[in-house]
């Protein structure tokens, strides 16, 4: 697993190493640097990168103009010509340091003007990094907006200038960033503000290099467990089957609504048992059952028309998963509450069934701890109207409430998994573990966004929950799987193509 760290655990890591005296400020300053300055040179040194020799960096007063000032020492090293450009004087010991040792000239960050920009050099951003806690204010923004209006290649030192590292956030007074950087570079573990929110568009390729603190990041992970994010992945030994016959690998049930709305429930049908479900069930009303056995094969069919007719098919204990919402209807409120009344049955509910909690407190009461939760935007704004406000609110001073934030408070209060979705998909159980699957960069996958492809990633997590996983897992890891089946079909996707990609995404992975 990769985690995500927030820029406060970010600080504690450094802080440890620092305080046991197996590293000081310094050392770590030069090899953040040095790490910036080889992913510089190995990304624009040579004709066939554009061959360009030729830098601007812009410091900042704190420690991230400091790493920006060992940029400049290096890449003058290299043999490039490189101008500096501060926004203040330096402000700590450490950063005071490497801008004497930088040793060049330091000219203000206002007196970078367009002839500065000739040539589009590379524009090294070292202003703010990752404490930003507060907007930027405008008049900080002109050289960057220069250099962005000129098409220089733009580096981030640890994070984009104006991007919040915990949430993501823009936080520049006037609220928008006008182009993504290049090539962000940061240090021993991608920030949460690298994948959520408008950070996840804005960071560019991002280069993760070591400086060091590979075991204060260990001992992090060990005291504080979930507290530390991770980003979703996915294995062979994650899909894998052993040998056994069809019931060994569990029975599926997804619930359909009435006549002319069956899509949506038969696209999660076909994706749980394309994941490996021994056997999916169908089940839908009486008078919908003529047009499901049309289009129907191996997912089989039974009758349910209501409350006592779901739970006589729950009578066969061998179901051993349920998915409902689908296509479900906002007439089957039974339907949920039986289904939440079925037992120790893991149960995933997503769309009409999501509506439908929202509106029925004694629903939002019944959920327990084998659900999974997987609301688009709008209905985790109707499951949870608080939080959601939470996030849109305009952030003031201090740290941005990010998605990892309200995902985990929403599925504390659920007691269950909650998965929001989006390009920063974010999965959070109740005990604090949380991951993000991040379709970003080299994982995006846009062509996501169509009709169905939610309802099919239900039908994968309830697959996996019938093959035995636990519901964080089997969120997690399905959440994984969507992206990549969209990824392996690429452009021109729609839902119907998901669960036919899956076969692909196994065999990549060495599933037997």
């Amino acid at each position: 697993m990769t985690e995500v760290l927030s820029a406060a655990q970010m600080r504690a890591i450094e802080r440890n190493a620092m305080s046991r005296g197996r590293v000081s400020g310094l050392v770590l300053m030069e090899r953040a640097g040095a790490g910036v300055t080889a992913a510089i040179l190995a990304r624009w040194t040579g004709p066939e990168q554009g061959g360009r020799r030729r830098a601007v960096v812009l410091c900042g007063p704190g420690n991230n103009g400091g790493d920006g000032y060992v940029v400049a020492r290096l890449l003058q090293d290299a043999g490039w010509a490189v101008a500096v450009h501060a926004l203040a004087e330096s402000s700590t010991p450490d950063a005071r340091a490497m801008r004497a040792l930088w040793g060049g000239a330091v000219l203000p960050l206002s007196a970078l003007d367009w002839a500065g920009l000739e040539g589009t050099p590379v524009v090294v951003d070292a202003l703010f990094g990752t404490g930003l806690a507060r907007d930027i204010a405008p008049g900080i923004w002109g050289a960057l907006d220069m250099a962005v209006a000129s098409g220089c290649p733009i580096v981030a030192v640890d994070i984009l200038t104006g991007l919040c590292a915990d949430s993501g956030r823009v936080r520049a007074e006037g609220g928008y960033i006008e182009r993504a950087a290049d090539l962000t570079v940061t240090f021993e573990a991608p920030k949460l503000g690298h994948m959520l929110a408008e950070g996840g568009a804005l960071s560019g390729d991002l280069v993760v290099v070591p400086i060091g603190l590979e075991g204060e990041l260990a001992a992090l992970m060990q005291a504080e467990g979930a507290a530390v994010v991770e980003l979703t992945a996915g294995s062979a030994a994650d899909f894998s089957k052993a040998g056994g016959h069809k019931f060994a690998h569990g029975h599926a049930l997804v619930l359909a609504g009435g006549p002319g709305r069956g899509g949506a429930a038969r696209l999660a049908a076909r994706a749980a048992l394309r994941v490996g479900a021994g056997l999916v069930t169908l089940g839908a009303p009486v008078a919908a059952q003529a047009e499901h056995a049309a289009r129907l094969e191996a997912v089989m069919l039974r009758a349910v028309d209501g409350a006592e007719g779901l739970a006589a098919l729950l009578a066969d204990a061998r179901i051993n998963a349920l998915c409902l919402g689908p296509g479900l209807g906002l007439d089957r409120a039974e339907l949920v509450a039986a289904a939440l009344a079925s037992g120790a049955r893991p149960v995933v509910l997503d769309a009409d069934a999501l509506t439908l909690i929202g509106r029925d407190p004694a629903l939002f009461a019944a959920l327990h701890g084998d659900c999974v939760l997987t609301p688009h935007g709008g209905e985790f704004e109707r499951l949870f109207p608080d939080l959601a406000a939470r996030l849109a609110a305009e952030p003031g001073e201090g740290v941005a409430v990010s998605k990892v934030d309200v995902v985990r408070a929403a599925a504390a209060r659920a007691g269950c998994v909650v998965l929001l979705k989006g390009a920063d998909t974010v999965i959070a159980a109740p005990d604090g573990r949380c991951e993000i699957n991040a379709a970003l960069r080299d994982r995006a996958a846009p062509w996501l966004a169509t009709a169905g492809a939610g309802d099919v990633l239900a039908g994968i997590i309830t697959g996996l929950l019938a093959r035995g996983q636990r519901p964080f897992e089997a969120a997690c890891r399905g959440a994984w799987l969507h992206v990549e089946a969209a990824r392996a079909f690429g452009p021109g996707l729609i839902a119907e193509d998901l669960p036919e990609r899956i076969p692909a995404v196994f065999r990549a992975l060495g599933v037997t």
